[in-house]
């Protein structure tokens, strides 16, 4: 069991001079050590395949910590970690920034010269790569030029590897299951991960010490005390992330639930059945997802079946209200969220205030795909060009700044995007929202997607919100198509439900009626409407606006 008292004595801050006080350190290694004494005994599970304990965990971690040490791991190497969502990702997530070393979060679902250039750009030394994605490393591996050593992470065999003959489960078995993990500044980088690249190469974006704890414990706040359909009480609660380990530390819930002592469950490659499965046999309560995730799980979950609330914290896109209702029908229980990777990433949630709780269930669902009110610490404005704050109308439109103790300081090794991030002393998000008179923000749209036709702003995501409340529209995308007269028009591009094919004059129908409710103007119906078999995603599962953009543009 930990030793509390005797790590305080061991504290690397003895050169303090006549001060006599303990000066304690936010670090990450506080957040395990909190978990594991509250419950010892509790389960952290991977697929069918590995069932432990948070006692366990902390002594894999400890193994880890001096298995990388014996690689040369120090204060400030880079570490990167290639898997799918595992107990292995969770050991990393504590081993290697409680050593003082940088966990690199490699997104796997990258271009393979994308992933090189975060790997190189982030400078890394070690890497542990699931078996996966051995091949792709190993077809770039001959110009990582910083790389010393890989450690292949598998769950049954080796595979056949030049790269390197270390195994993970080998190299922690033969471990001290003992490490002493040092204090040193809060302020120390701790995680290392990169921006999709959906506008130009991916940015390397960092988080210290006391950044991560700080949005644990406001994490932890916002999951457990403020009111919600998701809110997390007792420890009754299962928890499973479908955000990728990869993407801002799945959210930083994993650090969350570890403190909270909360049963973990990870399911490895997201494979629909196994999900299910999961959820069912290990009584899975709280998920977290994008958008195109619960839209996968409504659509194959067999007839018949239906979850018992299952919750789930929806965020990286809009969470249309049309399938807010779908989920709900099958038992899911969903809230909005906000974020970004710049952002670590929370910001908002679709929180229900106190004053607002008697309202009926279907206001609750407005509420809950609401972008919502900020999490506790942060501030939010919606401002003008001109950093005048908007009305709060919920219809003046403007972009959403930030302020909070655990927003990125820098984009690492760029001072240029860095400044545009941060211009007036406010985190830059670039997203375009409203503001109601409760203090409710809506993300109307990205600076980027935001369709400005004739001198008018339209959003996109306005009009997919109520498109996918039609009972013929499985999924939506609205994008600007430039026009010679207006600038842009806005087009849908929609995917069906199975076996129909809604007409244009039913949809435009459909949005006349919204029009009449005063919801949207008649000029902001689109000229045109798009039937597809599918939409195209980011490496994230957000929807791809940028190539939309390039197929539909003539």
């Amino acid at each position: 069991m930990l030793n509390l008292e005797n790590d305080l004595k061991r504290s690397n801050f003895e050169a303090m001079g006549d001060n006599l006080h303990y000066d304690y350190q936010l670090l990450i290694k506080h957040i395990l050590e909190s978990g594991v004494n509250y419950a010892p005994k509790q389960e952290i599970v991977y697929r069918d395949l590995v069932r432990y304990t948070y006692r366990d965990l902390y002594e894999r971690v400890c193994r880890l910590a001096n298995a990388l040490e014996e690689l040369g791991v120090k204060k400030g190497t880079r570490v990167a970690v290639l898997d799918w969502d595992s107990h292995r990702y969770l050991e990393c997530y504590f081993a290697i920034p409680m050593m003082g070393a940088v966990l690199h979060t490699v997104n796997v679902r990258l271009s393979p010269d994308d992933m090189f250039y975060t790997m190189q750009h982030a400078e890394d030394e070690i890497v542990l790569v699931y078996k996966d994605f051995v091949p792709l490393i190993e077809s770039i591996a001959g110009n990582l030029s910083t790389v010393k050593k890989y450690v292949v992470m598998t769950d049954d065999t080796m595979p056949e590897t030049k790269l390197t003959d270390l195994e993970y489960e080998e190299m922690l078995k033969k471990a001290s299951k003992s490490y002493e993990f040092p204090d040193f500044d809060e302020r120390t980088m701790a995680t290392l991960s990169y921006t999709t690249g959906t506008t130009g190469r991916p940015k390397g974006v960092w988080f210290t010490h006391r950044q991560l704890v700080l949005h644990t414990l406001a994490g932890c706040v916002g999951l457990t005390g403020m009111r919600s359909s998701l809110r997390l009480i007792g420890d009754k609660e299962v928890y499973m992330p479908l955000t990728p380990m990869f993407h801002v530390h799945a959210w930083g819930v994993p650090y969350m639930v570890t403190l909270l002592g909360y049963k973990q469950v990870y399911p490895g490659r997201y494979e629909p059945l196994m999900i299910v499965r999961l959820v069912f046999t290990e009584g899975v309560t709280f998920t977290h997802c994008v958008p195109t995730i619960l839209q996968m799980i409504v659509d194959n979950l067999p007839p018949g079946i239906k979850f018992n609330d299952w919750k789930m914290l929806i965020g990286g896109s809009k969470l249309p209200k049309g399938l807010a209702i779908r989920a709900r029908e099958k038992g899911i229980l969903t809230m909005a969220a906000y974020g970004m990777s710049e952002t670590c990433p929370a910001l908002t949630a679709g929180y229900i205030k106190p004053h607002l709780l008697d309202i009926s269930e279907e206001e609750k669902i407005e509420y809950g795909i609401k972008t919502g009110i900020p999490f506790p610490l942060v501030y939010l404005r919606v401002v003008h060009e001109d950093f005048t704050d908007v009305e709060k109308d919920g219809k003046d439109m403007g972009e959403v700044v930030v302020r909070a103790p655990w927003l990125t300081q820098s984009y690492l090794k760029d001072e240029e995007k860095t400044k545009e991030l941060w211009a007036g002393g406010w985190l830059h998000t670039g997203d375009i929202a409203v503001m109601d008179e409760e203090g409710y923000i809506t993300i109307v749209d990205r600076l980027k997607d935001v369709i400005k036709s004739g001198g008018e702003w339209i959003s996109s995501l306005t009009l997919e919100n109520l498109l996918s409340m039609h009972p013929k529209v499985r999924e939506v995308a609205v994008i600007g198509k430039p026009h010679e007269k207006w600038g842009e028009r806005p087009m849908a591009i929609i995917v069906p439900m199975p076996n129909e094919k809604p007409s244009a004059e039913e949809l435009r129908s459909f949005l006349m009626k919204f029009v009449e409710e005063g919801k949207i103007t008649k000029w902001a119906v689109p000229d045109e409407f798009m039937i597809v078999d599918s939409i195209p995603k980011t490496s994230v599962g957000k929807i791809d606006k940028k190539v939309l953009r390039k197929v539909y543009s003539s």
